[in-house]
């Protein structure tokens, strides 16, 4: 239980601090037992990092789990600090940060390329946050724009598995299997329906992609597809002391010729984030009428305060190619529809998110559970991509109008799954375009898009 109850109706309590709503569990919010379960086994997809960070920027592991943990206080930040979403990484940008990353070498180099683009992240969400831009932002842009790049990045996620070569390649048993269970677990309309008869079902929803997140990660020790893992009992050792030597301080900071090399690649990682703080709080917003007892601010300036907070922190002492995002698309979806299912399942979605990734911080520790996932890190990885791609898919189709946008969003998503770094910039080029030449009335004067008669609308669907 907590100290501070909230009043039917009203905000979760909080302590005022500048532009954030300070909130801590047991005084502000209760333990939520299910999501530190989950973050008991979710918690892997952080570790999912290291192999990145060892091949881009020639860290040794025990490095790149020092790097972890700062991920990790990260992650707690938007939940103590008043933002409504489960935090994780811009994942849809990392295969354009992994090809700007490409063009230095693995050490100084490229850890000096990776602060570079962090910071310039960092500043583009605090100016946003600052001028009230980002709020306003979700008016400006076009609704046909905000969904095709959300499509467009669930595609892209997708492809990056699928593809020739992609993970699917290398472990399709355990992937197919987990990826299948997750997505009839979390989606499937039988499903939900076997929730509300059988008492079993209900207790499996309430852990989200956990139990998929295990089926695949057992189908893959029994088919040989992953080494049988090592455990190791104690606490884990993060090298913290020899972390100096691989950050900026000691490595030294970019020249001015990599920021300007960097800007594009971090305009194309925020138009993506913001992509993500849509989706977030359209999840929310699909049971947000079902919680007639808590009001949840979303006020986009603060996540963009938190947001550009957490990337300064990792581009000073951790820079991370995931780079700091809003949200973690499949956890908040777990999350959201257990908050859907009423005060008695979750208290606040404040209790949800501050729950799952503090006790998956302290999860870190726990040096069997990191030994014994060491051997699955891409699994975790992977499914997570998957279900991410599904639910921008999902969430973007449900958000389109009608089929002006459907046909805008369409072109949009398409263009900005190609495999080239530049696909982002070109697909905002092509929405912004089409915006102005399809569904104005007037080229150039501002109006509703045109609305296409429901019969119309709905013919040959």
């Amino acid at each position: 239980m907590q100290i501070y109850k909230r009043v039917d109706g009203e905000e979760q309590p909080y302590w005022p601090l500048g532009p954030f709503h300070v909130r801590l569990p047991f005084v502000h919010y209760r333990w939520e037992l299910a999501e530190s379960i989950q973050a008991l086994i979710m918690f892997v997809v952080g570790l999912a990092m290291i192999p990145l960070l060892q091949k881009y920027l020639g860290l040794p592991y025990d490095v790149a789990l020092a790097y972890v943990f700062v991920g990790g206080v990260g992650y707690m930040l938007p939940a103590l600090l008043g933002v409504p979403l489960v935090p994780g990484w811009i994942t849809p940008a990392i295969p354009v940060v992994i090809l700007f990353l490409g063009g230095f070498e693995p050490g100084p180099e490229a850890i000096q390329a990776m602060f570079a683009l962090q910071i310039i992240v960092f500043l583009v969400f605090l100016i946003l946050g600052i001028t009230r831009m980002g709020s306003k932002l979700v008016d400006w842009i076009p609704n046909s724009l905000k969904n095709g790049v959300i499509i467009g990045a669930g595609i892209a996620a997708l492809l990056g598995e699928l593809k020739e070569g992609g993970r699917v390649d290398g472990t399709p048993i355990s992937l197919i299997a987990g990826s299948a269970l997750a997505i009839y677990l979390m989606f499937s309309v039988s499903f939900k329906g076997a929730c509300e008869k059988y008492k079993l079902a209900k207790q499996i929803a309430d852990f989200g992609m956990v139990p998929a997140m295990i089926f695949a990660m057992v189908v893959g020790w029994v088919v040989g597809e992953y080494p049988v893992p090592d455990i190791k009992w104690g606490i884990t050792h993060p090298d913290f002391a020899q972390m100096w030597n691989y950050l900026p301080f000691s490595v030294g900071f970019p020249s001015w010729e990599v920021y300007l090399i960097a800007i594009p690649t971090a305009l194309i990682a925020y138009v993506i984030a913001f992509g993500d703080i849509i989706v977030g709080f359209v999840l929310i917003d699909r049971v947000d009428h079902l919680r007639k007892d808590e009001a949840v601010n979303d006020d986009v300036d603060r996540i963009h305060y938190v947001t550009a907070l957490r990337n300064a922190i990792h581009a000073f002492f951790a820079p991370w190619p995931g780079l700091a995002g809003p949200l973690w698309t499949a956890a908040h979806a777990t999350v959201a529809e257990r908050y859907g299912k009423g005060k008695e399942a979750m208290e606040s979605m404040y209790s949800g998110a501050g729950t799952f990734w503090i006790a998956g911080f302290l999860a870190l520790f726990v040096l069997p559970l990191v030994t014994l996932f060491q051997p699955v890190l891409p699994i975790a990885l992977s499914l997570t991509l998957i279900l991410t791609g599904y639910i921008c898919i999902m969430v973007g189709m449900e958000q389109l109008k009608n089929n002006t946008e459907r046909g805008v969003a369409a072109l949009v998503a398409v263009v900005l799954a190609m495999p080239d770094p530049k696909s982002t910039v070109y697909a905002v080029i092509v929405g912004v375009a089409l915006h102005f030449l399809v569904e104005r009335k007037n080229v150039f004067r501002r109006d509703a898009p045109e609305e296409v008669p429901a019969a119309a609308d709905t013919a040959g669907e």
